[in-house]
């Protein structure tokens, strides 16, 4: 369901609305009152919705669900109603509280997938829950779960829009942390995530794409030893291990290139190297996913909106397209 001040529930009543066959794919981990005031919210935009949801206990009755119904299991619970578009510990615990259920489904081969409605950090935090974010938490869960140290369990964020795929060296660090993550053997592992998850996904020899830190790349050393001394010797180690990679390639150009074809997806030494060209191209329908958990998680590429909350004019492409690509992803790696 996401951080229940924001726009999740919302998002989550349009997708539904856009896309009944999805009623009948889906169990929204959340809140019912909830998601019944997202409803609400999203008539006067969408029209009387016809959207009824139905509380099942456990992932054990789905089937059981009407097939013009929503299903959804309590995975939270909320004392009182939050405020829209404010910041609330409650809300954040809430939304911690139906991440966890929902990792721990996919964990135990519940469920196939686990997409994700976005949340707040700020009130996440403030429930005392100590990971910045979705990624480090499901992290956090999975090696929990399976019974390693999170070290032992690493994983990267993939962002991607029609026509791009950016997979990011280091994630929610500061600028100054995220240039000192990069490293041969951090590099070298994010290579490794890459390509074997498009293995999973039936795409043996993608073409990986490794962007330099330094303005055109170093110059040779000129504006920077990173691409000389770091990158370079990943990406070499990684074609030696039957990796189809490349670079490192001047920054300002790799994602242009890779747009234009010449590249399947392109590693990005930091978040915003990354992330800045895929929002700009493509935020309506960009997706992230994590590479490296054991199960299949994407998510919209965007936040909570808080200044959209409760408005009802939330667009939900970016979630249906999460939806799509983990069905697609879900469907590919099946055994």
């Amino acid at each position: 369901m996401g951080d229940p001040a924001g726009i999740g529930p919302e998002i989550i009543a349009k997708a539904m609305r856009e896309r009944p066959e999805l009623q009948r794919q889906l169990v929204v981990a959340g809140d019912m009152a909830t998601l019944q005031r997202a409803a609400l919210a999203t008539d006067a935009n969408d029209g009387p919705g016809q959207l009824a949801f139905v509380r099942i206990p456990d992932l054990g009755h789905w089937g059981g669900v009407p097939a013009d119904h929503v299903a959804i299991i309590q995975t939270c619970e909320l004392k009182r109603p939050v405020a829209l578009g404010q910041i609330d510990a409650l809300a954040g615990r809430a939304a911690a509280d139906c991440i966890r259920f929902a990792a721990e489904a996919a964990l135990k081969g519940d469920a196939r997938a686990v997409v994700t409605a976005p949340i707040h950090k700020e009130a996440l935090a403030a429930t005392g829950v100590a990971h910045p974010g979705h990624t480090e938490f499901l992290q956090a869960l999975a090696a929990a779960h399976l019974g390693v140290s999170i070290d032992n369990l690493p994983v990267r964020m993939m962002l991607s829009c029609p026509g791009l795929r950016t997979v990011l060296v280091s994630i929610h660090v500061s600028l100054r942390q995220a240039l000192d993550l990069v490293t041969v053997e951090r590099i070298l592992q994010t290579l490794r995530i890459t390509d074997a998850h498009f293995r999973r996904c039936g795409l043996p020899l993608v073409r990986i794409a490794v962007a330099g830190l330094n303005p055109h790349a170093g110059e040779g050393g000129l504006f920077g030893r990173e691409e000389l001394d770091t990158i370079a010797p990943a990406v070499q180690q990684a074609v030696r291990e039957g990796m189809q990679v490349s670079g490192p390639h001047a920054p300002d150009t790799v994602f242009m290139r890779a747009r234009q074809g010449h590249f399947d997806v392109v590693v990005a030494m930091y978040h915003d190297q990354g992330l800045i060209p895929v929002k700009l191209l493509g935020l309506e329908h960009g997706v992230n996913t994590t590479l490296g958990l054991p199960f299949v998680r994407t998510s919209p590429d965007h936040g909570t909106a808080f200044d959209l909350a409760g408005t009802g004019r939330a667009c939900a492409a970016s979630l249906l397209a999460a939806i799509d690509a983990a069905l697609q992803m879900t469907a590919s790696t099946r055994t």
